[in-house]
């Protein structure tokens, strides 16, 4: 049991809890009235905010939208004041545009072309918005007048500035100088760097917007005309200083090379420019005339065809770089082809002259003038490959001209050579055309130099008489076969000579003077084919060619050598009596011993007299004939008279001991000896 104070003082513990706590729960029941209180009087306010923002926003919406309906008229009345003006500027760009494109694009071509661009646009601009409009064919006439004056430009400037190259450029540029390690380019510059930029512009407006081509005509026209131009200036060139100077070349080439002022002239490009053509041999010009002039000419005119040939190759290159820049890509081929058609053509023609004239001297027999085309065809043969590079892309018939000239050029001359061939074989026994002094005949000089001329030119000669080959073998050429058949060629060329000769040698009615002739033409072909070194190509199908010649005239010398005979035979021992010493000779037997002598004496003057009058112009062939009769004679007389010198068969010795041994070596000493 609880005591009563412990329990008195747990209920009033109890109760001030209970009181507190009374209290704290009063404080919260006011704190929550005042709560309330607050929460009612937030929303009263938000409630009466959000009822005058819906009226803020009653009022301002409206307002607003006024506003940007005001700004978007005001836009709109602003854009159709631009468009109006830029409108009303079309109008008037007829009338602002009149004066520039009335006075041309010379001069301002930019601004030039700013106005064609302001006209354009306005034809666009009624095209599209008033096709009726009168405005409409104003511009689009103003457009087509300032078209009319850039075409106008385009050729003023083309022709104003597009001058033939100097041809002193042009031999610089073809020049090749075998003393230069690295040889110089020379830039051909057709037109000023300004003209070009002006020209490039008024061909690419012209194409974008002109929707023109008829430039590209006007274009080809003008630079073809240049480039014929340039071409025959050189042609002129030649003619004017070639004749005079021997060697052709540019003043300029010394004037960039002023370190080296003894560095020779350029060579011919291509081969060498000392090598002339010699068309007549001196018999030749005997005939025909003085031809030293003419073969000048022709020189000269060889030099320049094959200067020209390498001037076009190498100014036609230079017009297709120019022509790149100016005409549009896909036009280009077509129209570079047209350019070059008018220079191409007077090359051919020219070409064809030549070979037209080498066919008229064939036909005359002159198959010396066919040597004309030899350079020319090596020159043509060795730039085709740069040719066709050159012609590239062009026509068929235009890359076709070239080679069709090199075919005519290698018929004809294999016709030539072919009958050139026969000529030799069938060249008439004619007893004036002969040479009474039996020296070299004139057929003889002429095919030897004919063969010498071929010899400069064996590549180009050797592929001529292939091209004529139909045979399998000859399918593909090569440098071996092309040598085989010009050495058959020759040795078939020798060969005719050799028949021919011996033919002609039967018109002689001495067989001394037949010998001594064919001895000479013998020695002649010999000695010719050594110097000029035929005989390498002689010996790759005839191997013992030398050998056989030398045979030849042995065989000739012996044959010579014989007619000497009816003079030695008088100092033989044949009837020569037999003397005893001391023993008297009877009248018969003097009378031989004085046969011997006079058929010795008469068998020698009138030998020598006789064979005086012939000819060996071969020094060293004369000496040895010369030596070797004198010992054969000289030791058969000294013999006679050593039999004789013990013997009386006459009162006048003198009489018919007429020569000294010195006298009579002497004598045959002058032999062959005109001047004598």
């Amino acid at each position: 049991m609880i005591p009563t104070e412990d329990a008195s003082a747990r209920k009033r513990e109890i109760e001030e809890k209970l009181k507190q706590e009374q209290e704290t729960l009063s404080f919260i029941r006011e704190n929550l009235e005042k709560s309330d209180q607050l929460t009612k009087g937030m929303v009263s306010i938000l409630s009466s905010f959000e009822s005058r923002l819906m009226q803020l926003e009653n009022s301002i919406i409206p307002v607003h939208k006024q506003t940007e309906n005001l700004q978007r008229l005001q836009e709109n009345v602003d854009k159709t004041l631009s468009c109006m003006d830029h409108v009303i500027s079309y109008y008037h760009v007829a009338k602002d545009t009149d004066r520039i494109i009335r006075e041309g694009p010379t001069g301002r071509l930019d601004e030039y072309l700013a106005c064609i661009a302001k006209i354009q646009k306005a034809v666009e601009y009624f095209q599209d918005n008033n096709p009726d409009s009168p405005e409409l064919n104003t511009v689009k006439a103003r457009f087509e007048k300032g078209k009319e004056l850039l075409e106008a430009e385009f050729r003023s400037l083309l022709t104003r500035y597009s001058k033939p190259v100097p041809p002193i450029l042009i031999l610089d540029a073809i020049s090749v100088d075998e003393e230069l390690e690295v040889q110089e380019d020379v830039v051909l510059e057709h037109l000023p760097e300004a003209v070009l930029q002006d020209i490039i512009c008024i061909a690419g407006w012209l194409v974008e917007y002109g929707r023109n081509q008829d430039f590209m005509n006007v274009y080809f026209q003008i630079r073809s005309n240049q480039l014929d131009r340039s071409i025959k200036g050189l042609k002129e060139h030649f003619r004017k200083n070639s004749a005079s100077s021997g060697v052709l070349y540019s003043p300029a080439v010394q004037t960039k090379r002023k370190d080296t002022p003894t560095k020779k002239a350029p060579k011919r490009p291509g081969y060498d420019h000392d090598l002339r053509v010699k068309h007549h041999s001196d018999a030749l010009t005997e005939k025909h005339g003085s031809a030293a002039g003419k073969d000048d000419v022709l020189d000269i005119e060889i030099d320049s065809y094959i200067h020209c040939i390498s001037a076009f190759v190498k100014l036609a290159q230079s017009e297709y770089a120019l022509l790149t820049e100016i005409i549009p890509e896909h036009h280009q081929k077509k129209t570079f082809d047209s350019l070059i058609q008018e220079a191409l053509d007077n090359l051919m023609l020219e070409g064809d002259n030549i070979v037209s004239a080498a066919r008229r001297a064939i036909m005359r027999h002159d198959y010396s003038a066919v040597l004309t085309i030899f350079p020319i065809l090596r020159h043509l043969k060795m730039n085709k490959s740069e040719f066709d590079s050159t012609l590239q892309g062009t026509a068929a018939s235009t890359k076709n001209k070239l080679p069709t000239l090199i075919t005519s050029m290698e018929t004809i001359g294999a016709k030539a050579l072919e009958e050139f061939a026969d000529s030799i074989k069938n060249d008439p026994d004619k007893e004036y055309n002969m040479p009474k002094d039996g020296t070299v005949h004139e057929l003889t000089s002429n095919a030897i130099l004919f063969l010498q001329q071929l010899l400069d030119f064996h590549e180009t000669a050797g592929a001529m008489l292939a091209s004529q080959e139909t045979s399998s073998s000859a399918s593909s050429y090569t440098s071996d076969f092309n040598k085989r058949l010009l050495s058959t060629y020759i040795c078939k060329v020798l060969g005719n000579l050799q028949l021919n000769l011996l033919s002609k040698s039967k018109v002689y009615e001495d067989a001394a003077l037949s010998a001594i002739f064919l001895h000479n033409n013998y020695n002649y072909i010999l000695k010719s084919l050594e110097k000029s070194e035929l005989i390498q190509l002689v010996t790759v199908t005839q191997k013992k060619a030398e050998s056989l010649y030398k045979e030849l005239i042995e065989q000739q010398i012996d044959m010579y050598q014989r007619s000497w005979l009816k003079v030695t035979e008088h100092l033989t021992d044949r009837n020569m009596p037999v003397v005893q010493p001391g023993t008297k000779l009877k009248d018969k037997e003097r009378q031989v011993i004085k046969d011997k002598f006079k058929g010795f004496n008469d068998g020698l003057e009138e030998l020598c007299k006789i064979q005086k009058g012939w000819a060996i112009p071969d020094k060293e062939r004369r000496d040895f004939i010369r030596q070797a009769q004198k010992k054969v004679v000289s030791n058969a007389y000294r013999a006679f008279l050593q039999r004789c010198a013990n013997i009386s068969f006459t009162k006048n010795p003198e009489k018919y001991h007429k020569y000294r041994p010195e006298e009579v070596e002497e004598m045959i000493e002058k032999l062959f000896d005109t001047s004598a």
